[in-house]
């Protein structure tokens, strides 16, 4: 069982057979039938009018989704262990012509509002001499596994109004959060006061496409033009926008995000009897325990694949479960090893 990664996941059959039913002909560029349902499908979702930039990638997501909302001597406010500061290279400056990423510290790799509110105030009183925030980021679920619930969302995007700035949500596992939070996407995106959405579907049973929501439609045309010079504009559109209208249709991507996470509660419930110790409580489909050497020997001889995660210590692994984890098998570990 291959643990290191919900991208060794394969393709779920629904949206399979949605690529393969977008093989016909069809315009280039987002003219086609499937790429003009994008809007009304996820302002159905979210019950409020939104604009839809499908790209490829979560990285493609995050950084051109970004782009648009700070300028190029601005500041994004967001936790040292966020995933555009850990992972994402030096994309956020990139695609922002030289924005800059303004770090801060949290429990379980969240932002707290009241630290954000300190830090935002401290930051901008410096004027010329230095980068003032203009954006505030949060990675839901974050990188430890932890996801803000709804009134933490909404807390930050109160003191993200109080400082006039905008608002932006990294949402790889955001599937994984609705699922667990068993709210309406809303409560926690434009209702918080959210900008914009990286909205993840690779993660979680599609191919290669994750989708920029934008909860200012005005915002279209220029994230359509971030993503052109970045290089992320597909010709063949369709087959990004069939796999997200399979994606949300009768709630697949609820159903493959509760599998995740049961599998992942699973999965803490036989390691822990096996005698590790979760790190945090497993609350979506990512598990980082503590464990000794001797553990984890036999698991990964027993065929378990799984990574260490020194940032959350030195014994510390991160396991993370897919949408076709087999939650039988995970259950038996105790009685097979």
């Amino acid at each position: 069982m291959n643990f290191s990664s919900d991208n060794v996941s394969p393709i779920c059959p629904e949206i399979l057979a949605a690529i393969a039913e977008a093989s016909d002909p069809a315009l280039p560029y987002g003219a086609d039938a499937a790429s003009q349902q994008l809007d009304q499908a996820f302002s159905d979702l979210f019950g409020k009018e939104v604009a839809v930039v499908p790209v490829a990638t979560g990285t493609a997501a995050n950084l051109v989704g970004l782009s648009a909302l700070v300028s190029p001597f601005g500041g994004v406010a967001c936790h040292h262990q966020a995933h555009i500061n850990r992972t994402e290279s030096t994309g956020v400056a990139f695609y922002g012509n030289g924005a800059k990423l303004l770090t801060m510290d949290g429990p379980s790799a969240k932002l707290l509002p009241e630290t954000l509110d300190a830090f935002l105030t401290r930051e901008n009183t410096h004027g010329m001499h230095s980068v003032d925030p203009e954006c505030v980021a949060i990675t839901q679920a974050t990188e430890f596994g932890t996801i803000y619930d709804v009134d933490e969302v909404q807390a930050i995007g109160k003191v993200a109004k109080a400082h006039g700035m905008k608002f932006f949500m990294d949402g790889a596992r955001f599937a994984n959060a609705i699922a667990a939070l068993g709210c309406h996407p809303a409560d926690i995106t434009w209702k918080a006061g959210l900008d914009v959405l990286s909205f993840g579907a690779t993660k979680n049973g599609a191919m290669a496409v994750d989708a920029i929501i934008l909860f200012d439609p005005s915002l279209r045309a220029r994230v359509e033009k971030a993503r052109k010079r970045g290089g992320h504009l597909f010709s063949k559109h369709r087959y990004l926008a069939a796999q997200l209208l399979a994606y949300v249709k009768d709630d697949l991507w609820l159903r493959n995000a509760r599998h995740a996470n049961q599998a992942a509660s699973a999965l803490c419930q036989s390691l822990e009897t096996l005698g590790a110790r979760a790190a945090f409580a497993p609350q979506g489909n990512e598990l980082f325990v503590h464990m000794d050497d001797d553990l984890a020997d036999r698991l990964r001889k027993a065929g378990l694949v799984f990574r260490p995660w020194p940032a959350v210590g030195p014994d510390a692994f991160r396991f993370v479960s897919g949408w076709n984890s087999p939650i039988e098998a995970i259950r038996a570990l105790p009685e097979t090893l």
